[in-house]
């Protein structure tokens, strides 16, 4: 199992974070995943489900590429050796594209191109999705995930309900195992609530 290191990073830095080496000493970074969906067949929203639009992600920027964020107290770092296999922002979104066509019964999603059949959008905005060493780097860390979640009548653009969901979990031990598991369940956990949510709230058009 890999121990976990990290590499700092200032905030001013992280656009420097794509930098990709071709040297041939350069060990190559472990790629994780998260959000899969569990095992069996979704139900899928019912046949009178309403439609709803869902606005494109807002996601924390320094957490959104495929990069893996820890926090620190004020300090910004990233896990070396160790990345997303593909940007946390777009595998976030397609987590929760698929938590809806899973769960939700009340409401579908629909995308940019549908959007005349809703008068009604999701918009959510990621504004936490890091693992916080809240007792030192050589404990193990939280993952912490928050979310900011609006559902808003179009086109007037006036918010009908508004959610604020966070969830912490605490990572087994200081290894990437355990903490990409922590983000697999925090996301899960998160992404359910939402689903929830919106299929409680979300007026039927």
């Amino acid at each position: 199992m890999r121990t976990l290191t990290l590499t700092a990073a200032a905030v001013a830095a992280i656009a420097l974070g794509g930098c990709v080496s071709l040297f041939p000493k350069s060990e190559p970074s472990q790629l994780y995943r998260f959000g899969a969906s569990p095992p069996g067949e979704p139900a899928g929203p019912g046949a009178n489900a309403a439609p709803i639009g869902l606005v494109p992600l807002e996601f924390v920027e320094a957490a959104g590429s495929d990069r893996i964020l820890t926090v620190t107290g004020n300090e910004v770092a990233y896990v070396a050796g160790a990345r997303w296999a593909t940007p946390a922002k777009i595998m976030f979104g397609e987590a929760m594209t698929r938590a809806f066509e899973r769960s939700a019964r009340n409401v579908s999603l629909v995308g940019r191109r549908e959007l005349r059949s809703t008068s009604v959008l999701l918009d959510v905005d990621v504004n936490s999705f890091e693992a916080r060493y809240e007792n030192g780097r050589e404990a193990a860390p939280t993952v912490v995930v928050s979310l900011d979640a609006r559902l808003v009548r179009f086109p007037e653009r006036t918010v009908l309900d508004h959610k604020v969901i966070e969830v912490r979990r605490p990572a087994g031990e200081n290894r990437m195992s355990a903490i990409v598991a922590a983000i697999d369940a925090a996301t899960n956990d998160a992404l359910g609530q939402l689903v929830a949510w919106t299929d409680a709230t979300a007026p039927r058009t």
